[in-house]
């Protein structure tokens, strides 16, 4: 499966944006997740949300309150939904699917997925 996502830009603290990240392939087989690189930091987990059926999700505790992550699969499209926005989230932001059958244990882990997309740049300024 191939991941695009978009919609990362420049705004103000406080402002609210929405990232989509569109797969091309049948995205209710996939549990999906959204991660973060910030300049000279390691990539770190975001969001996810397990495929089709609970979609239960999850979230880092810097971002609880604050980011919503959503899909529509008749989109093939995965959402994450930024409000409240800090300068500390400036990263870039990259999505990815997983297949693993433990992702309940591996959803915060990068090494649970199996396809990622190009990241789109997200700066907030103060």
């Amino acid at each position: 499966v191939q991941l695009q996502a978009v919609g990362g830009g420049l705004v103000q603290a406080g402002d609210s944006l929405r990232l989509s990240c569109a797969t091309s392939g049948r995205m209710f087989n996939y549990h999906m997740g959204w991660f973060r690189q910030a300049p000279g930091k390691e990539r770190e987990f975001v969001a996810a949300i397990r495929r089709s059926g609970s979609d239960v999700a999850y979230y880092a505790d810097y971002v609880k309150g604050r980011f919503t992550i959503s899909r529509s699969n008749a989109k093939n499209t995965v959402y994450l939904q930024m409000n409240s926005l800090k300068p500390e989230d400036t990263a870039v932001y990259y999505c990815a699917a997983s297949t693993t059958a433990s992702f309940s244990g591996l959803y915060d882990n990068g090494r649970g997925y199996g396809y990622w997309g190009k990241g789109t740049q997200l700066t907030v300024s103060s």
